[in-house]
């Protein structure tokens, strides 16, 4: 091994010539090379732990700088250089400074360092270049200052409001609308809707209650930094609503999609009522990732996969008409290693070829660095490697959509054969009559010549002898002649060397009594016999396999035994055989020299395995037709199949009614009847024997039957009552099962009673059960007949039976008589009035509010037609109050009575009651306080209120006085509590209290007096 150590040992001398100098300098770069190539296994070159990442910069940021993050593992350790659009970052420069490979940038401006930044990490080994890292600079420009036009919309009409965002970077907005003020946001449903493309707010009908102003709010993930634009006032129009299709305004557009990532399609329809929203995938279910969302508006594709790619579809649908509309999805993948290089260690002057493969849509190309710069296409094959091949490489795969690097290290070794590290073996052992291979492995670079000998005696290849390309020696037909010394020799251009080792002879192993084929049923034992004869001076042991795969008897020890008590048995024991341990058994005798083996084959009988390849045909509306092959009938003839179906409506399998009822065993079609129209089947088989009922096939793909019009009519039609001149109908909606196909819904058909000519109306939401039908002309509680059917795309069901319902009532007419109202306190006062006559009545509504509210805030109160006073409570003190009464039924309110005009009482004092003693006298307690007295803006003190209670409960005796003082009894037991309030017109005021307890231990009985001091043993609650 050369090693080059301190200076050149060449004396120079002054006369020679320039030719000799180029020589010596050849020399002393071979040697470093060289040097290099033995020294590397000491160290290696750089390995990137972290690398730059995409960064975008604030422009309004305050940090004052940015950095991109770059570090690598190497020995020696490495150095660090930044490129920027690829040129050589100047690193001296004030605006720059690193700390190991971090690079930081003081000040930044878009203008001199946006761009593509790459890290480039070097050692005496190479150079590699980290991945690009792309530095950006956010911004959100605020919107512009000009006013927005208001917006006016007929009620009924859809609306857009535009957003318009501004200038921003990047494109990664997400928008919400203000209604009137910050920060209250519109709530989205079915009517609303803000596009995240755009910003737009769609509504796809105006009302009433939409009239305000609104702004769109953006907001900047990426820059944490949000803005809204100027209100844009909404003014609907009042106008009788009209009724429009569906128009879809929000259209989703041809997307392309990276595999794996999160896909979002918006879809939205302006119309009245409403548009449904529904999506499907043009001839081929939706994934099953998908999710929809925001009414219906928003699809939601979660980890896309390429056979998610197809044309998909968004209809929107109401009662006046439908539109649809398709886009596609192209579903393409960033590049991704299928074989990536790995550091690599090869001989001088051996060839090298380096896979490198990359999967990708499209595919990636692939090219290659040395040290960091450009060195090849393709796939890399190299012949005759030298030492100046050694360095980093890095293969690069990409495409439109990514780049990805795999680095690894080239290194050149050369040094003379060596059997240091992996001598021959001192001693190996042959079986007689077998076969045997002593390895020959020396170290050594490039591959040496090899040559063999046995004693004195030069090797060659013959009949009975092979030397391999590897330097391995075979010997077949061992015999006891060939025992003896094997010596190995390896040469190359740097040194050769040399290892020898004894081969030795023992008897071969043989199965002198191999297993026989078992034949059982399941849940049976059987036993598998294997004896073996062996080199006496060697162990044996003996292993079992079961169609080539090894018995590992501790996992399976419920149905696997070995014989371990007799020498050179191995017989196994199968015990509550099942059909999978049916096979070929292998029993192997083995030694560390050789080894014997017999095969034999076990039968197991039992119930037949499941049918395969399940084939739904020939799809009607309530039949198909299934055709499959049979499974294998574990040497049992299968008597009969049983076929079984599951649809959505339940996850149990149920056995399917078929033609023929019976199917018999060597039947491999049928059809299944009585099958749901329109409905998602799978279907299932299972096969049965004399010895049992097998296990069932694999479920078939999922179909759907054809359509049919439904045969069953909504139940429970009824109805009546609601608003004026409203005639209302309902019933009970169909589930989904009786559907029958696609565009379902419901004809409702009514007359007054009498009428030949029925009036009919079509309800396209099938999960509806009511209908509304308003006509001013229609009289009040008029007696109607009414029926109901279903409908789909394949016709009309039968309708319901007919029904008799009324029309709403008028509301009522007269006005409630007599109405008084006396004030109870400072926060109630009491209603009372006379009913009218109107029968229809269900009840009255007590209206109030406060002289300086407006009658639009009044305060409701509803009672039932059987009430005739109620009482009003939170009232506010000492507040002039209008209140009025009106009968209501469920068409609505009559007029209301005369505005009566009341004053509430002013509060109640506002002070507590101050305890200033607590004096027991015999079995009485004198409590005594002082007086309350009521501020001018309270209602006068006419006594006081005493609560007398056992301490924890609510409920006493309550005492009434007009005195500061007062007797209550001693407590028998226990403590209690008395509570002191003061009284007036006003009600209660506030609760002053004390606890007493009964008599106490070393206290005379006979006369107790306690002044109770500021903070005594007192609880005065809110001193």
């Amino acid at each position: 091994m050369l090693v080059l150590q301190g200076t050149i040992p060449f004396k120079i001398i002054a006369e020679q010539k320039i030719t000799m100098w180029l020589f010596i300098c050849h020399l002393i770069t071979s040697c470093f090379v060289f040097c290099l190539a033995e020294e590397g296994n000491k160290g290696y070159g750089p390995v990137f732990e972290e690398q730059p990442i995409d960064t975008i910069y604030p422009e309004e940021s305050s940090d004052g700088q940015v950095s991109m993050n770059c570090r690598a593992r190497a020995i020696p350790f490495p150095t660090y250089r930044w490129k920027l659009n690829n040129w050589d970052i100047d690193l001296t420069k004030d605006r720059y400074s690193m700390v190991g490979g971090r690079l930081v940038i003081n000040n930044p401006e878009k203008s001199r360092d946006a761009g593509k930044y790459v890290c480039v990490v070097s050692n005496i080994f190479g150079t590699v270049r980290s991945s690009e890292a792309t530095l950006s600079f956010g911004y959100l420009d605020p919107f512009p200052p000009e006013e927005r036009y208001e917006v006016k919309v007929r009620e009924g009409v859809g609306a857009v409001l535009l957003c318009e965002p501004p200038y921003h970077y990047p494109d990664d907005l997400s928008y919400r609308w203000l209604l009137n003020e910050f920060p209250v946001f519109i709530t989205l449903d079915k009517r609303r809707f803000v596009s995240q493309t755009n910003g737009n707010l769609y509504i796809a009908n105006v009302e009433a209650s939409d009239k305000g102003n609104y702004s769109c709010f953006v907001s900047s993930p990426s820059i944490t930094k949000s803005v809204f634009s100027k209100f844009i006032p909404l003014i609907p129009q009042s106008d009788r609503a009209k009724v429009y299709p569906a128009d879809i305004k929000v259209k989703f557009k041809d997307t392309y999609a990276l595999l794996g990532q999160n896909v979002t399609l918006e879809c939205f329809a302006l119309g009245n009522p409403v548009p449904e929203l529904r999506w499907s995938k043009y001839l081929e279910p939706m994934p099953a990732t998908a999710e929809i969302s925001m009414s219906g508006a928003v699809l939601k594709i979660f980890n896309i996969q390429y056979e998610d790619e197809g044309l998909y579809e968004c209809e929107a649908e109401n009662y006046k008409g439908k539109d649809k509309h398709q886009a596609r999805i192209y579903v393409q993948a960033s590049p991704e290693w299928v074989e990536h290089i790995n550091d690599t260690e090869k001989d001088i002057g051996s060839d090298l070829y380096w896979p490198c493969v990359a999967t990708g849509k499209p595919i990636p190309t692939i090219r290659w660095l040395k040290n960091g710069v450009s060195f090849r296409k393709g796939e890399l094959r190299m012949q005759s490697l030298s030492f100046d091949d050694a360095g980093m490489y890095q293969c690069i795969a990409e495409n439109t959509h990514g780049i990805i690097y795999s680095n690894a290290e080239l290194k050149i070794v050369a040094s003379p054969p060596t059997f240091e590290l992996n001598p021959m073996k001192k001693k190996i052992l042959a079986a007689k009559g077998g076969r045997v291979i002593i390895e020959c492995k020396p170290k050594a670079a490039p591959k040496p010549k090899f040559s063999w000998s046995k004693g004195t005696e030069l090797l060659v290849n013959g009949s009975r002898i092979r030397i391999w390309d590897d330097g391995s020696l075979e010997i077949i037909n061992i015999t006891k002649l060939d025992e003896g010394r094997y010596t190995c020799f390896a040469e190359n251009n740097r040194g050769k060397a040399n290892s020898t080792g004894v081969l030795e002879m023992t008897e071969a192993t043989r199965i002198t009594l191999a297993p026989l084929n078992v034949d059982v049923t399941v849940g049976e034992n059987a036993t598998m016999q294997c004896i073996a004869s062996h080199d006496p001076t060697l162990d044996l042991t003996f292993i079992w396999s079961l169609n080539g795969f090894v018995i590992d008897f501790e996992k399976e020890h419920e149905h696997y035994e070995r014989n371990v008590m007799i020498k050179s048995n191995g017989e196994l024991l199968i015990k509550n055989v099942q059909l999978r341990h049916a096979g070929r058994y292998t029993c192997t005798a083995q030694t560390i020299v050789d080894n014997s083996s017999a095969s034999a084959d076990l039968v197991v009988r039992g119930p037949p395995g499941p049918p395969g390849g399940i084939r739904v045909e020939e799809i009607r509306d309530t039949a198909v037709a299934l055709t499959w092959s049979r499974g294998t009938d574990n040497h049992s003839p299968i008597s009969k199949y049983t076929i079984q179906s599951k649809t959505f409506l339940s996850e149990e399998w149920k056995d399917a009614k078929t033609e023929p009822s019976d199917i018999e065993g060597n039947m491999e079609s049928a059809t299944v009847i009585d099958l749901i129209p329109w409905m998602e089947y799978e279907f299932r088989i299972i096969a049965t024997n004399t010895l049992g009922t097998g296990e069932p096939s694999m479920p078939s793909q999922r179909i759907r039957t054809e359509g049919a019009p439904p045969n069953v009519a909504p139940s429970d039609v009824g109805g009546g009552g609601g608003s004026n001149r409203e005639l209302t109908i309902t019933w009970m909606p169909l589930s989904r099962e009786y559907h029958y196909g696609n565009n379902f819904g419901y004809i409702v058909a009514f007359k007054p009673f009498g009428e030949k000519e029925w009036r009919r109306v079509t309800v396209t939401n099938p999960e509806i059960g009511r209908y509304v039908h308003k006509d001013e002309s229609m009289p009040p509680s008029t007696q109607y007949q009414v029926k109901v059917k279903a409908f789909n795309n394949k016709g009309d069901g039968p309708f319901s039976l007919t029904a008799v319902i009324y029309s709403a009532q008028d509301a009522p007419t007269e006005i409630p008589t007599d109405v008084s109202i006396k004030v109870l306190s400072s926060s109630e006062m009491s209603v009372s009035w006379h009913h009218v006559s109107d029968k229809s009545v269900e009840g009255y509504q007590i209206r109030y509010w406060a002289a300086h509210d407006k009658e639009a805030a009044a305060q409701r109160v509803q009672v039932s037609n059987q009430e005739y006073s109620t009482k009003l409570e939170n009232l506010k003190p000492n507040t002039r109050y209008h209140v009025d009464v009106s009968a209501f039924n469920s068409a609505g309110y009559g007029p209301p009575s005369r505005t009566i005009d009341i004053i509430t009482r002013k509060a109640p004092p506002s002070q507590r009651p101050r305890i200033i003693s607590s004096v027991r006298s015999g079995s009485r307690y004198i409590i005594t306080w002082d007086h309350v007295k009521a501020m001018s803006n309270e209602s006068a003190v006419e006594g006081y209120k005493v609560l007398y209670r056992p301490d924890g409960q609510h409920e006493g005796k309550l005492f009434s006085t007009g005195k500061h003082t007062i007797e209550v009894p001693v407590p028998s037991d226990g403590e209690y509590v008395v509570e002191v309030r003061a009284h007036s017109e006003g009600g209660d005021g506030e609760v002053a209290q004390i606890k007493i307890s009964g008599a106490t231990a070393g206290v005379p009985t006979l006369l107790l007096v306690l002044v109770v001091p500021t903070l005594g043993v007192l609880a005065c609650s809110g001193f």
